[in-house]
């Protein structure tokens, strides 16, 4: 069982470059298997780093994090050949962060919020397939996570709310 992907087109990335570390997700893009699921698994260091912050200190990285993905995932897409390939998981990272904006702690908090991320991002019901397919360069491989992000947080503090 192979662990990291052999797609021959990763040969064109490195992970001493800084944007490609990034759009790789530190690596966990490399992943054979499921690399948007390590890609919000290596983002939950980031979140535990910054879940002490003040709200708007954590907005702010997180806004942060979505805008330098814009260049991020362009960049690395752009290096690739290839919109959007697999491995570029900074959107994920950014998803999860926005997923958890404000989120209480514990580790069952995060761990709803993880399962809610990657259900909108796999499934990826209305508005966000269709932007998906409609949206390109470094913003359209952000802003479908960025839109499952902000699902996935409504329904966490929906559930946070009914929990009580």
């Amino acid at each position: 069982m192979k662990l990291l992907s052999t797609d021959p087109v990763l040969s064109k990335l490195s992970l001493t470059h800084p944007i490609h570390f990034l759009a790789l997700g530190f690596g966990s893009g490399l992943a054979a298997k499921a690399p948007g699921t390590f890609g919000t698994i290596a983002a939950i260091p980031l979140y535990l780093l910054m879940m002490n912050l003040s709200l708007p200190w954590y907005l702010g990285l997180t806004l942060l994090s979505v805008i330098a993905g814009f260049y991020i995932c362009d960049k690395t897409s752009k290096d690739m050949g290839v919109h959007d390939h697999g491995a570029i998981v900074w959107d994920e990272v950014a998803g999860l962060l926005i997923t958890l904006i404000a989120a209480p702690a514990g580790w069952q908090w995060l761990a709803v919020g993880f399962g809610l991320f990657r259900f909108f991002d796999i499934l990826k019901p209305w508005p966000i397939k269709w932007l998906d397919a409609k949206v390109h360069g470094g913003f359209g491989i952000m802003i479908d996570d960025v839109l499952a992000g902000v699902f996935a947080c409504l329904c966490l503090h929906g559930l946070v709310y009914l929990v009580g």
